[in-house]
């Protein structure tokens, strides 16, 4: 069967092309990824009495929780002045991350039909995916600022580098996604552990406490100082500092050393170096197993 299809020309429909022309097929559908991700963020809460509400909804009452939790009952918020808007912009950050990922792990994996009946770059799957987190994020950094000002922090222009704060971090959660969406495809396991990583990680990354308080309430981490220095090297909290750093004046201009706001030029460094690599890293990954997706 080989010798026949060379012999006339024919060529396995789900080979995997060269990465250059995958790269350029990929691009051509940018239009369908975008329209794929509307048309599934509009259907999501479609069963819902409050409808698209719930994509701002949601991460604002897990801020509340945590404000709850660890801003009141356990005084985290010590050494912080805006911590409201502080938590905020942290939960709506990683959200961005944890969302994409939770949802990419089934990209492949939930649309086999798909898969199998159509032949088209797989990686499409995974970018529309989070193109929506994207889609809603945009919507939720709408309703972030309208909360920074309620809380009394003054418009500045460095809210303008949350421009390509999200764009690089946009990029790392592309390549990661890619990689849970591999994973996805081929180890259904992974859509289970997958809520207890992220959960740890959203701990670990300074988004409900400053990860510098931890030196004065641990003793293991105030004898090990290279503990500290691989949080703050944590992508999850690099994207969450530069965003804060970004939004609140006030968080900069502390001086609290249990705050003890991240250089800010190392932290560039970071999210520079983490959406390059893990984007180049991911998709190349991704698109190496190109060809065994949707096999039995």
């Amino acid at each position: 069967m080989a010798a026949f299809a060379a012999r006339h020309g024919l060529t396995q429909s789900s080979a995997r092309p060269p990465l250059g022309q995958y790269i350029r097929k990929v691009w051509d559908r940018r239009h369908f990824i975008w329209t794929f991700a509307s048309s599934k963020r509009a259907a999501m809460y479609t069963s819902s009495k409050l409808g698209q509400i719930w994509q701002v909804l949601t991460p604002l009452l897990n801020a509340g929780v945590y404000f709850v939790i660890f801003g009141l009952l356990l005084e985290l918020h010590k050494g912080i002045d805006d911590y409201v808007p502080w938590l905020i912009t942290g939960v709506f950050v990683f959200t961005f991350t944890q969302q994409s990922l939770t949802t990419s792990a089934k990209a492949v994996g939930g649309h086999l039909p798909l898969v199998r009946a159509l032949h088209f770059p797989r990686a499409t799957l995974p970018l529309a995916y989070t193109s929506v987190q994207l889609q809603q994020l945009l919507i939720s950094l709408i309703v972030l600022v309208l909360l920074v000002l309620a809380c009394g922090v003054a418009p500045a222009v460095t809210w303008l580098l949350l421009v390509p704060v999200i764009l690089l971090q946009l990029l790392f959660n592309v390549g990661l996604s890619m990689v849970v969406a591999r994973l996805g495809a081929f180890t259904r396991d992974i859509t289970q552990l997958l809520p207890f990583v992220l959960r740890t990680w959203l701990y670990i990354s300074g988004v409900i406490f400053p990860v510098a308080s931890l030196a004065e309430r641990s003793e293991t981490v105030r004898d090990n100082g290279w503990i500290l220095t691989l949080m703050e090297a944590n992508p999850g909290y690099v994207y969450v500092e530069l965003a804060r750093q970004a939004m609140i004046p006030s968080y900069v201009a502390q001086t609290d050393p249990q705050v003890a706001m991240a250089n800010p030029g190392l932290l560039w460094v970071y999210a520079v170096a983490w959406a390059l690599v893990v984007f180049v890293g991911g998709f190349y990954w991704f698109y190496r197993a190109e060809e065994r997706y949707g096999r039995g």
